[in-house]
């Protein structure tokens, strides 16, 4: 009887550690698009070419608007770090690029000024005005977007100020209490 309730329980522990070690189909997907994405600079240039490609482009919401056919984002482009989040630096875009989200988005869940990713296909470009000239966006249909909250210490890597970290550790604490020894 206790041999079959190590077993089950055995069992029951490698489905969770599997559980949590998986990746969910769109991740992957964001991932492999992430690393065949061409330079933005390129995509603004020659849209048509890369028309029904999968991209993964970033960066910060200027206005957003709900359309009879769906929600409609017009984002600055930022480019991506390693963990495909948008930069800080504003003065590092090259242009602007529309967004188009098929099923029903709110406009308020994405107000201006919030920074995101988007894994989508690029469907072609429309011309509008921008001030007072014509701009030809790039129009990318929304598969997936993720958005972020904006920190300066985003690319940084994370040090402990202390090498141990628990919450019983302190400075002037010890394993055995206030004090370092065992009295």
């Amino acid at each position: 009887m206790r041999g079959k309730l190590l077993q089950g329980l055995g069992i029951l522990w490698m489905a969770a550690i599997l559980t949590a070690c998986a990746t969910s189909a769109d991740q992957r997907e964001a991932e492999d698009a992430a690393a065949t994405t061409p330079q933005f600079s390129q995509i603004k240039a020659a849209p048509e070419s890369f028309k029904g490609q999968t991209l993964v482009l970033g960066g910060q919401v200027l206005s957003a608007r709900r359309m009879k056919d769906g929600t409609r984002l017009e984002v600055l482009q930022l480019p991506l770090n390693e963990a495909q989040q948008p930069s800080l630096d504003l003065m590092k875009s090259q242009g602007r690029f529309i967004a188009i989200r098929r099923d029903f988005l709110d406009p308020a869940t994405v107000p201006q000024g919030t920074f995101l990713t988007i894994t989508g296909q690029l469907t072609g470009s429309v011309t509008q005005p921008l001030d007072e000239t014509d701009y030809t966006y790039p129009v990318l249909e929304i598969t997936t977007f993720r958005t972020w909250i904006p920190s300066q210490e985003s690319n940084l890597p994370r040090y402990r100020p202390y090498p141990y970290y628990s919450p019983f550790w302190h400075p002037y604490w010890g394993p055995y209490g206030r004090f370092p020894y065992y009295w």
